[in-house]
């Protein structure tokens, strides 16, 4: 059975690399989807956001990384996709991942949300929080991968 974890990645951290891991150890095939939320502006393109992804997830045997940009459930019905991967960090994330699974449901009725809580190292990482500290020259490597982290350099300039 695949499972699609969607999002944007921007950038991705050690809290999406463990919803990763433990999720392609419940499926057989994990699709990390690299979001274009046209409700965000984006600190890094595209293509940068997919190669860190790329590069922070590799040593995942059983996931594939690609990029939609229409809605979730359009793609899992062209990928036979069943299952939707959500993390949960707070009771705060609860309440909008609930309105999305209901929402995606109502659309394709035999798509499934399955919520993983993040683990209590990770519960309070978010991309913006790094993006915020990296800004300011402040150490992320706590948070992300040192690919994430020397894209950061190259962005910033530091």
């Amino acid at each position: 059975m695949k499972a699609v974890y969607p999002g944007s990645f921007d950038p991705i951290t050690y809290g999406h690399i463990d919803l990763v891991e433990r999720s392609s150890k419940i499926f057989d095939e994990v699709i990390v989807l690299v979001m274009e939320n046209v409700n965000k502006k984006h600190f890094f393109a595209h293509e940068e956001r997919m190669r860190m992804v790329r590069l922070a997830v590799s040593h995942i045997h059983n996931v594939t990384i690609t990029t939609h940009s229409g809605l979730l459930v359009d793609f899992a019905r062209e990928n036979d996709v069943k299952v939707v991967i959500r993390g949960l960090r707070a009771v705060s994330d609860f309440e909008m991942e609930l309105q999305m699974a209901h929402a995606n449901k109502s659309m394709l009725a035999d798509f499934e949300t399955l919520f993983l809580m993040t683990e209590t190292s990770n519960s309070f990482i978010s991309s913006s929080m790094v993006r915020e500290i990296a800004s300011f020259g402040g150490d992320i490597s706590k948070w992300v991968p040192p690919c994430v982290k020397g894209e950061f350099k190259r962005k910033l300039g530091k």
